[in-house]
């Protein structure tokens, strides 16, 4: 061992256990409640070596003879034994041990340096479900179809370690540790490779507004929680009380370690609106602030887009004009009034949407709610993104939570027509927006996304089951709920990948690949631009209409959520617009349809269009490949 006074204290970006050369390893860690501090290698019973307390709560030493793969705990005040908190991997599950991770790995993404966030085509998707292994290895096989389908970046949920080997990754205890059942920090670092080789992104989703409740031992160390605030998944974060510098500093350490040591290309800050924070600088502002000077150093293109409630437009607005500068936002509005539109549901929070004017607002400038009153929520909320940019907005006809948490995580391809189904895409993937889709939807994925636990304390397993029937009811939903706890609840989620070669799933796979090629090639829909775009919506026949240009290029998209076949009069610039698409077509496996390949107007038109038909027109025939 060194004599840990002679070392000068290492950077916090070093918290944990950071190997130095072939036998020497670093140990860092908060531990601000511990008088003393040792570092306990080896199982079950090992050395324990004192560490040497720093300054500001931290103790650190330095350990000859260390090698990847050795296991440890920090022992404070000769009492209690716990894992890491800045752990890198935790092999025997959240209450085992910590074990040095080798972050060596031979990368070959040097020339990559991201993608311009309008041509982010998101796929979100569960590592543990999308593929029968539930791994990282396998599902790099899978990328090169999702990159032939048009998926420009894919967004992994959580990969936090959580309890178990079977978890949405919102229960995350170990913020550094990648899930050791989905392959551990390599098999993570192997994905990005494999798909930075293709030209995807990758977006990590993470979670800064809670840690899981099993296998959390970081109160131990410090005051990382507050009871100042409440969040509905468990204690919230201390980031603005006493001693909360070194709790951000953990948080935006963790960060700048995705986008440096795994060369993440963007990160999906869970429900933000859940981090209360009244700091004259808060965390918020600090984390945006540190991962995109880290970016520039890095010479990159590095994102930050937040999951919030709030339609509060500061987060996604210039720091400069007093916001936040987070590059875009979920638009929980968008989803809501097309799946009102398209399911006629109005329970819960879908009680404040209710037809097509929503949608049109919400093509126009993002957010619906801008400070109306909100009859779910009982009060106003939310502001003006008129002037946002188009790029700061994500939107999806399905995601995660709105799959997974309905009573039996039923998808839109179990309740919608062949028909919807195809309409959703349209309005989804040629919006000016940045599109998301949800594993297998782009297929019609018959399998549910439910939600699942595998929580060791039965106790907690309990409380789970009480809170998911408690949450469910909101919506008055009735009848039995599939277990989170039970294994075949989270089998029953795995995708069915073969699907999309067969019959009406082939057929939707390529309606898909087809809109995504028109939104890549042809230039007013390639260019996200809510100023080039007009909307006109007609609540009586349910129709959507938008005229999207861009200098002598127009397209028109005609998008029509009625049941029955209906006629319209509409008023579309004179001159001759081919039909680049109709969704009713043989070969989108339909009936045909009457709609002509070539219309000309002289300021109206007569449109014949046939129920849930998705259509598009063009002016030019110009595209950009």
């Amino acid at each position: 061992m060194r004599n840990a006074e002679t070392v000068t204290p290492p950077s916090k970006e070093n918290l944990g256990a950071v190997l130095l050369g072939e036998n020497a390893c670093s140990f860092l860690v908060w531990a601000p409640r511990a008088n003393q501090v040792d570092v306990c290698l080896g199982e079950p019973q090992g050395r324990a070596i004192p560490m040497q307390a720093v300054g500001c709560g931290y103790f650190h030493t330095v350990v000859e003879d260390v090698s990847p793969g050795a296991f440890y705990r920090y022992r404070l005040n000769n009492e209690k034994e716990r894992p890491d908190p800045a752990s890198r991997l935790q092999p025997r599950g959240v209450h085992g041990p910590s074990q040095v991770a080798d972050n060596r790995f031979r990368w070959n993404d040097f020339q990559w340096t991201g993608l311009r966030l309008e041509k982010y085509v998101l796929y979100e998707l569960h590592v543990g479900t999308f593929t029968p292994q539930g791994t990282f290895d396998a599902t790099i096989p899978r990328l090169p179809t999702l990159k032939d389908l048009g998926v420009t970046a894919i967004e992994l949920m959580p990969v936090a370690q959580f309890p178990g080997e079977r978890n949405w990754g919102y229960d995350g205890a170990y913020p550094y540790a990648v899930q050791a059942s989905y392959g551990g920090p390599q098999g993570l670092k192997a994905f990005v490779n494999a798909c930075h080789e293709l030209q995807i992104a990758v977006v990590l989703d993470v979670v800064y507004n809670h840690l899981g409740p099993e296998g959390n031992y970081l109160a131990d160390f410090g005051p990382y929680f507050t009871d100042i605030y409440k969040t509905p998944w468990g204690q919230a974060i201390n980031f603005d009380d006493a001693e909360s510098d070194e709790v951000r500093r953990y948080f935006i350490e963790n960060a700048l370690e995705w986008v440096t040591n795994f060369h993440i290309d963007s990160l999906r800050l869970d429900a933000i609106h859940a981090i209360v924070d009244t700091s004259a600088r808060t965390f918020l502002e600090e984390l945006g602030a540190a991962v995109h000077a880290r970016a520039q150093t890095l010479g990159r293109d590095v994102y930050l887009i937040p999951e919030s409630n709030r339609n509060d437009a500061r987060m996604i607005s210039a720091p400069e004009a007093g916001g936040w500068g987070f590059d875009a936002v979920w638009n929980d509005d968008f989803h809501h009034s097309l799946h009102v539109l398209l399911t006629g549901e109005q329970n819960g929070y879908y009680e404040d949407f209710c037809g097509i004017e929503n949608l049109a607002g919400s093509y126009r400038e993002g957010f619906l709610y801008a400070g109306q009153y909100s009859k779910f929520r009982r009060k106003r909320y939310g502001s003006s993104s008129k002037q946002i940019p188009a790029k700061r907005f994500v939107v999806c006809a399905q995601n995660h939570d709105q799959v997974g948490n309905r009573r039996v995580g039923d998808r839109l391809s179990q309740s919608l027509s062949f028909a919807q189904l195809k309409l959703a895409a349209g309005t989804v993937l040629l919006s000016p927006y940045i599109p998301l889709l949800f594993m297998g939807e782009e297929y019609s994925e018959r399998a549910p996304f439910e939600y699942f636990v595998s929580h060791g304390d039965p106790s907690l397993v309990e409380a789970v089951r009480r809170g998911r029937k408690g949450e469910l009811a909101r919506f008055g939903w009735t009848g039995d709920i599939p277990d989170p706890q039970s294994e075949a609840t989270f089998l029953g989620s795995k995708l069915n990948w073969d699907l999309r070669t067969v019959g009406h799933h082939r057929i939707l796979w390529h309606f898909y690949q087809e809109l995504l090629r028109i939104r890549r090639t042809v230039p007013p829909l390639a260019e996200l631009n809510k100023n080039a775009m007009e909307v006109t919506s007609f609540a009586d026949e349910k129709v959507l209409l938008v005229r999207r240009w861009k200098a002598s290029s127009e397209v028109l998209i005609v998008c029509h959520f009625g049941q029955l076949p209906t006629e319209l009069l509409l008023r579309i610039p004179p001159g001759r617009w081919h039909r680049t698409l109709n969704s009713a077509e043989e070969r989108w496996g339909d009936k045909g349809c009457e709609t002509t390949a070539v219309i000309e107007s002289r300021g109206e038109v007569q449109l014949p269009l046939d129920p849930w038909a998705f259509l598009v027109f063009a002016k030019s025939a110009e595209i950009n490949e």
